[in-house]
């Protein structure tokens, strides 16, 4: 079977959604895949082909901006964003000449659906498969520029044969803007092996040292930085919780548009000293960090599905998190996780301070966290899943 799949990102700049896309299609090893992306850096190739799958970046490599520290940072202007619409569905008409797509994939209903949905209305025999990933509030869904349910929003939903959402939250979303082909949800997985990485206790020690890290309790906390995620409000708890426990260390990794406000934060909180904003750091060197933490807690005000609560239930920390989007999927209030009220730092700041002075619970959440992750959120069985509705759609159409 081949599939043509649209995304705006993909390796080696991706999140959370093209994390899940790769994942997955190194796991289908039966099927191939043509990946139309955006060619965000111009010295990335143009066409990369793999085991099971090629890559076909266009654009014109300029959406790239180096920080003083060295750092890239990879942007999409939306004259770029435009043209990759165009250009990806052009050079997926190419590639379909020669090798006839069965499937269109696209991951999310958004620039690279765009692309998707050109194709399908040139192709209409040919299924589009369509995931919902989006992770924004509803009201920015609604009237962001290219948002779910904007113009063609609205007609990607419409023209799906097949819709896989992440959580019943992006499923009901779906159904409210009209869906009516068949709803699947299937959530992204977690890399279970690597998240439970082991360490010796040197370097563990060492890790700790480095970041200046004695005897305090240690919260982390990773996410893009901005405003949905709620790390604003993680810091006003982490300032509330510092008037009791003095002895705490906030790690917070990940970059965004936020961080200079967040850090000015802070320091008008007096936790500045307590606070450790450490950047992006690459997933296979996450673990260590869950390691030598001691609760992982996101205040998010929207969330797709929320894969970093995922990552830290493998790797046996407890987590806290809001009732908000897909996150109600996973976490039980006591019995996965605890669950802080949307919006409230004070409430954050009493469930962080209770779960670090009940180890008894502590250990139940962790024990039954685990469980969860292992059972139904392995990247196997939700690549067996995809695997599942490809041969479906394709059966079906």
């Amino acid at each position: 079977m081949n599939i043509a799949l649209f995304t705006l990102a993909y390796a080696p700049f991706e999140g959370g959604a093209e994390i899940a896309a790769r994942e997955i299609i190194s796991r289908l090893k039966g099927l191939n895949f043509t990946i139309f992306t955006y060619k965000f850096n111009r010295d990335w190739l143009s066409f990369e082909k793999n085991n099971n799958h090629d890559i076909v970046r266009v654009g014109l490599g300029k959406s790239v901006k180096t920080n003083k520290g060295g750092t890239k940072k990879y942007y999409g202007r939306i004259w770029d964003k435009i043209y990759f619409v165009y250009r990806a569905w052009q050079e997926a008409e190419k590639v379909h000449k020669r090798k006839r797509f069965e499937v269109i994939w696209a991951l999310m209903a958004s620039y690279g659906g765009v692309a998707a949905l050109l194709f399908k209305m040139n192709h209409p025999g040919v299924p589009l498969l369509l995931t919902l990933q989006e992770g924004d509030s509803e009201k920015h869904l609604v009237f962001g520029k290219f948002g779910l349910v904007g113009w063609f929003g609205k007609k990607i939903i419409k023209n799906a044969n097949f819709i896989q959402p992440i959580s019943k939250y992006l499923a009901d979303f779906a159904i409210k803007r009209s869906a009516s082909c068949p709803i699947e949800v299937v959530p992204n997985g977690v890399d279970i092996d690597l998240f439970q990485t082991g360490y010796k206790e040197s370097e563990i020690k060492l890790m700790r040292d480095n970041l200046g890290i004695k005897d305090e309790y240690v919260i982390l906390t990773t996410s893009r930085l901005v405003y949905k995620n709620g790390v604003d409000i993680l810091i006003r708890a982490a300032a509330k919780l510092k008037e009791t426990r003095p002895n705490i260390k906030l790690l917070i990794i990940g970059d965004g548009p936020e961080l200079n406000k967040l850090k000015n934060q802070s320091q008008k909180l007096k936790v500045d000293n307590n606070i450790l904003f450490l950047g992006q750091i690459p997933q296979k060197d996450l673990p260590i960090y869950f390691r030598i933490s001691d609760v992982f807690v996101r205040a998010s005000r929207s969330e797709g599905l929320g894969n970093s609560f995922l990552e830290a239930m493998a790797a046996g920390i407890p987590v806290i998190g809001t009732p908000v989007g897909g996150i109600v999927d996973f976490l039980s209030n006591g019995h996965t996780g605890l669950l802080a009220t949307p919006e409230d730092p004070d409430n954050l700041a009493e469930k962080i301070n209770y779960i670090l002075s009940h180890q008894d619970i502590k250990n139940n959440v962790i024990k039954n966290g685990l469980a969860l992750v292992e059972k139904h959120y392995s990247w196997d069985i939700v690549a067996e899943k995809m695997k599942r509705i490809f041969i479906l759609i394709n059966t079906n159409n």
